[in-house]
């Protein structure tokens, strides 16, 4: 079960506030870089924009998450819960549950599509995978892969279920903790008919790091995750 989180108020506000001061920055520099017809900032989808873009939460949560591992006076790997017994049963879980939700979340972003386009409502391609199958230079694909595989788990992870999920329980408030944080996790992706798979996905992400108390879990999880829907995107769009 999840230990408690030495997590301070003052702290997780500054992590939060950092984040969202680096996207509203790295959304002022791409706009002056673009009026000012810097090249690579041309248009939304020029190599320059995407790093800029990607980076702006989860390349902010790394920084200012390494301030906050040092306000708290311990290191990443007790934040990530090593080294840990059974260390080999947490990662195994980690896979094993991925693949018996993964047809889940696939089917619930089914469903809502369909729902959407009932209701006459033209659903949009999440920007990602927009970004992805539009890109034209193979280097583009390499970094929007590694991005997703590597980069996007750490940081979601790190500050949803790592930081977000324990102080929020530890306030005394724990069905918004599950139900809440998981919510934002979803909305933050920015694209509606992502939002039930997404919140669903973060409730198995969620489970799984309170059950383990090992947030390599959930980043393994979540890595995975985008690994296989990579794969799939590839196979359908060759």
């Amino acid at each position: 079960m999840l230990s408690s989180k030495p997590w301070r108020a003052e702290a997780v506000m500054m992590l939060i506030a950092g984040i969202i001061g680096s996207i509203f920055l790295s959304g002022l520099t791409v706009g002056v870089l673009r009026k000012l017809a810097v090249a690579g900032f041309a248009t939304p989808d020029s190599f320059g924009s995407v790093v800029v873009d990607t980076l702006s939460f989860q390349g902010a949560a790394l920084i200012f998450g390494c301030v906050f591992v040092k306000l708290h006076d311990i290191h990443w790997h007790e934040v990530l819960g090593l080294p840990r017994p059974k260390m080999g049963r947490a990662l195994l879980m980690a896979a094993g549950v991925l693949v018996i939700s993964l047809p889940l979340v696939w089917g619930l972003q089914q469903v809502s599509i369909l729902t959407l386009e009932k209701l006459g409502w033209l659903p949009e391609t999440q920007n990602a995978v927009d970004l992805f199958l539009k890109a034209k230079s193979p280097w583009m694909r390499i970094y929007l892969g590694f991005f997703a595989v590597v980069l996007a788990p750490f940081g979601e992870e790190f500050v949803f279920r790592g930081v977000l999920f324990p102080f929020v329980k530890q306030l005394g408030w724990p069905k918004l903790a599950w139900f809440g944080v998981s919510f934002l996790f979803a909305l933050i992706h920015v694209n509606l008919p992502t939002i039930l798979p997404l919140f669903v996905l973060a409730l198995i992400f969620t489970w799984l790091y309170h059950k383990t108390n090992c947030l390599l879990t959930s980043i393994l999880a979540h890595s995975l995750f985008n690994a296989a829907n990579l794969v799939l995107l590839c196979f359908l769009h060759p």
